[in-house]
């Protein structure tokens, strides 16, 4: 039992190496909600880092498939067995799950969260009640299926890092009601909001974000009126104006604002796929090119064509996650009614079979 700890520790340790670098905007995420006309709610994020590839994949986890979390003294925290069956999307190995969705409709993410979060001291003596931050979105999707769930149990575990030197992360959690939370832990306090916006990216914290779009007040979607000034006509140079001063750089604070503005302003979809389709497209504008993340005489990490690594939608209402690479921007999905979760074997694979873009090439007579 000893040397499977070991090497459990070691396993997580060269897992979560990406995570110790110094904080930098390769640790990004943006996420939105979209609902569309006929009352279906669309939760879609990106993920990033510019540090080296996430490795990614998807897990299938069938109803009473048993894990045990990770804590820094070994695979020795809480112990649970999936009561739902889910999918989710995982970084470095299949126990680190950042998004996914359960049968019931429960969405849940991770979104990194450095400099601003700190976690309550790991305790040996609470092992049994202690799981690892990145283990955490797995807990919830198993064990829970509405929002008003998970805030009334989420202060039963203790979440605690695999590594001192690694970011913090923050989670957003929502259903098919629309309810939505971010789960925030500073100080070793867990603080639970509700987001009515349905916006979220990273540091600093979510109520910051929020008070911070008042600076914003002044955006509206359109072309702004011409004006004079004096005998001096001033005018729009085209469609758009109206969001003159909406932030365009790649800070955690400016995405959230840019976020929020593309979120509000997009017309209601007819249909859940719809507002899937629509939420690519939004999230296009958050794609960040790896090049921006590496300052002068740092080398871009080989094989990373982009610091935006996979990009989803996961459609609540129709048990659906959608999903898109780095490697190739083609949308997949996986539906989860046609998963049976009581005979289903656990499943993991790569997000993408071959790490290529494909092109079509036209053919000209």
């Amino acid at each position: 039992m000893e040397d499977i700890m070991k090497r459990s520790l070691i396993t997580a340790a060269l897992a979560l190496a990406f995570l110790t670098v110094p904080f930098s905007d390769a640790e990004a995420c943006t996420g939105i909600t979209l609902k569309s006309a006929d009352g279906c709610y669309v939760y879609s994020r990106t993920i990033e880092w510019g540090g080296s590839l996430l490795n990614s994949g998807y897990v299938v986890v069938p109803r009473g498939y048993e894990q045990q979390s990770m804590t820094p003294q070994g695979v020795n925290g809480i112990k649970f067995a999936a009561k739902y069956g889910y999918v989710g999307l995982t970084v470095e190995q299949k126990e680190f799950v950042t998004e996914g969705i359960n049968e019931k409709g429960l969405s849940a993410g991770l979104f990194y969260f450095p400099g601003y979060g700190k976690y309550q001291e790991y305790d040996g003596a609470n092992s049994n009640r202690s799981v690892s931050d990145f283990q955490l979105v797995s807990w919830i999707l198993s064990s829970f299926e509405s929002v008003a769930e998970v805030k009334e149990n989420i202060n039963s575990v203790i979440v605690t890092p695999l590594d001192p030197r690694s970011s913090t992360v923050h989670w957003r959690v929502a259903d098919t009601t629309g309810a939505q939370i971010v789960i925030e832990i500073v100080d070793g306090k867990v603080n639970v909001y509700d987001n009515k916006l349905g916006v979220l990216t990273n540091s600093p914290g979510f109520e910051w974000q929020i008070t911070n779009l008042n600076n914003y007040v002044n955006l509206r979607p359109g072309t702004a009126s011409s004006i004079s000034l004096g005998e001096v006509p001033v005018f729009s140079f085209g469609a758009g104006s109206g969001m003159l001063g909406l932030p365009g750089d790649v800070t955690a604070p400016s995405r959230f604002v840019r976020a929020a503005f593309y979120q509000s302003t997009a017309p209601a979809s007819p249909t859940a796929k719809d507002a899937v389709l629509q939420c690519f497209h939004i999230m296009n504008n958050f794609d960040i090119p790896v090049g921006v993340e590496h300052g002068e005489g740092n080398s871009v990490p080989e094989g990373l064509v982009s610091a935006t690594q996979w990009t989803t939608a996961t459609d609540v209402a129709n048990r659906m996650i959608y999903y898109r690479t780095v490697f190739n921007s083609t949308i997949r999905c996986i539906d989860l009614k046609s998963i049976n979760f009581a005979k289903v074997k656990f499943q993991y694979a790569p997000l993408d079979k071959v790490k290529e873009e494909k092109i079509e090439m036209i053919k000209i007579k």
